[in-house]
C-alpha cells in the first residue's frame, strides 16, 4: 500500500467512480472516498503533526499498537488510523469486473471450511447484518484457517493479530443513497463487485509470510 506513513494523502481509487454501477452508485463512491475517507486522513495528519515520535510509524503499526499509546492518543489514533486503513482495504477489495468468483487457494479453503462460495457468502452476509450500528465484516486468516469476524466503528482485526483478506463496510454512508436502510440489499449488490483476485493475492501473501 503506497503512502503508508505521515503525511497521509488520499490515494485515487483503482477504478472509475462509476465502475461499480449499478451495484454501488457513483455518487456514493464520490462521497465515500472524497469526503468520508478524506476526513479520516485529515484528522490523522492533524494528530500526527503534533506527535513527531509517531510520524515514522506505518499506517498498519498505528492501527496495531493504538491501544499501547498514551491514553489521550488511543481512541483518536484507533478511530482515524483505522478509518484510513479500513477504507483503503475496502476500496481495494472492489472491482469493476463484475461477477468475479474465487479461484485458486482461497476457493479451495472456502470449500473446505464453508462447503462452497454460496454457503460462505450466506455466512458472511449473516455476520454483516449482525453488526449493530456502524462497523465492518471481515474474512480473515487465523493460525487455524479462515474465519469471519466483525468489528465496530473503525476497529480493525489486525489489532488482534489477525490477517484480513476481505471486508465490507456496513456504515450507512456506504449504502444509504442507493439502498436507504436496507443493508441486506446492499450486501447482495456488494457480492457482485468483490475483487476475488485481490482476495487471492492477499491470502497468498499471508501464507508466504507465515
Amino acid at each position: 500500500m503506497e503512502n503508508n506513513c505521515y503525511p497521509f494523502s488520499n490515494l485515487p481509487l483503482p477504478y472509475a467512480y462509476d465502475a461499480l454501477e449499478p451495484f454501488i452508485d457513483e455518487k456514493t463512491m464520490h462521497l465515500h472516498h472524497d469526503r468520508h475517507l478524506q476526513t479520516y486522513i485529515d484528522n490523522l495528519n492533524a494528530i500526527l503533526k503534533e506527535e513527531e515520535q509517531l510520524q515514522k510509524f506505518s499506517l498498519e503499526l498505528l492501527v496495531k499498537y493504538a491501544d499501547r499509546l498514551p491514553q489521550n492518543l488511543q481512541a483518536p489514533i484507533r478511530n482515524n488510523a483505522g478509518g484510513v486503513y479500513n477504507h483503503r482495504f475496502f476500496f481495494e477489495g472492489l472491482t469493476g469486473e463484475h461477477g468475479q468468483k474465487p479461484e485458486g487457494r482461497l476457493a479451495g479453503k472456502i470449500r473446505d471450511q464453508y462447503g462452497g462460495v454460496e454457503d460462505f457468502l450466506a455466512e458472511f452476509k449473516k455476520a454483516a447484518l449482525s453488526v449493530f450500528g456502524s462497523g465492518y465484516a471481515w474474512l480473515i486468516w487465523r493460525r487455524c484457517g479462515l474465519d469471519i469476524v466483525t468489528t465496530p466503528n473503525q476497529n480493525c482485526p489486525i489489532a488482534q493479530g489477525c490477517f484480513p483478506i476481505l471486508t465490507v463496510d456496513v456504515w450507512e454512508h456506504a449504502y444509504y443513497l442507493k439502498h436507504y436502510n436496507v443493508r441486506a440489499a446492499y450486501l447482495d449488490d456488494w457480492e457482485k463487485v468483490i475483487n476475488w483476485e485481490m482476495a487471492e493475492q492477499r491470502l497468498m501473501q499471508i501464507l508466504a509470510n507465515r
